[in-house]
Order: C-alpha cells, then sequence, then structure tokens
C-alpha cells in the first residue's frame, strides 16, 4: 500500500501560515505600542464640552490651573436659588438666585486643576432650591476641557 503524501506542498502551506502569522504579531505590537504611549488616546480628539442636566445649561466655560469659571443658563421655567456648585474636586458654597431665561457666571477658586495645556475631565454638582416649592435638587454633569 502506497501513501501519496504531498511534502513539499504541505511545507509551503506552513510557511504561508507562519509568514502572515508573523506579520499580524507585529502590527498587533505596533498598535499596542501607540495605545501604551497615548498617540490613540481618544480624549485628544475629542471637542471641548461642558454638559448639564435638561433645564440648566453650561454655555461658556473656562478651565485655569486655580480656578473653574461656568457660565450657566437656567431654562428650567421657574426660579431657582443656587446653593453650591462642585466642578472636579473643587466647590464653592452660593446663595444666588436665577430668574428663568437668565444666565449667571460661577468663578469656584482654590481648585488644583493641573497645569496649563493639559486636559481637564471633571464632574460638576449643582446644588439648588427651587423657589416655588422650597424643594432642594440636585443637577449632574460633566465637563471636558483643556486648561488655559
Amino acid at each position: 500500500m502506497k501513501l501519496n503524501i504531498h511534502p513539499k506542498s504541505a511545507q509551503a502551506a506552513m510557511e504561508f501560515l507562519m509568514t502572515y502569522g508573523w506579520a499580524i504579531l507585529v502590527v498587533l505590537a505596533a498598535i499596542a505600542a501607540l495605545a501604551y504611549f497615548g498617540v490613540l488616546s481618544p480624549e485628544k480628539f475629542l471637542p471641548e464640552k461642558c454638559v448639564l442636566e435638561p433645564g440648566l445649561a453650561c454655555i461658556q466655560h473656562k478651565i485655569e490651573p486655580t480656578q473653574s469659571t461656568l457660565v450657566i443658563t437656567n431654562s428650567k421655567g421657574y426660579t431657582i436659588i443656587l446653593n453650591s456648585i462642585t466642578v472636579g474636586g473643587c466647590s464653592r458654597t452660593l446663595n444666588q438666585e436665577m430668574l428663568s431665561g437668565t444666565d449667571g457666571t460661577f468663578v469656584v477658586t482654590g481648585c488644583s486643576n493641573g497645569i496649563a495645556k493639559d486636559k481637564f475631565k471633571g464632574d460638576i454638582t449643582l446644588a439648588y432650591t427651587d423657589k416655588n416649592t422650597n424643594l432642594t435638587k440636585t443637577a449632574y454633569g460633566n465637563i471636558n476641557s483643556k486648561i488655559e
């Protein structure tokens, strides 16, 4: 009984698979190195944003190394009294009335936001009281910006 084995075609198939295997391994190593060094970080490509819950809009913002400035619009349809604001790790206590449809500029000082030209990403927390019902509520949001 004679077996018909083709050793040359098996060797060619194995060399083909090994060549493509090494090429795929090199590509994966290159992608891993780019991700490790932060080249593929999506935060570098995302636009600056400042988002709050519906009814409160962060229409402008500026993050500096030691302070954060937010311009907030009240479009809830009723007057609120802003009690406190927290941006990132620092906060400020307030007692400011905001009529519906008005803007307010709020500066939170004493922060440690980082150094200039770095990215800042943090949470925003606003504690406010509905003037009509005297119910205290909390609004949450987030901010992603460049430190100026």
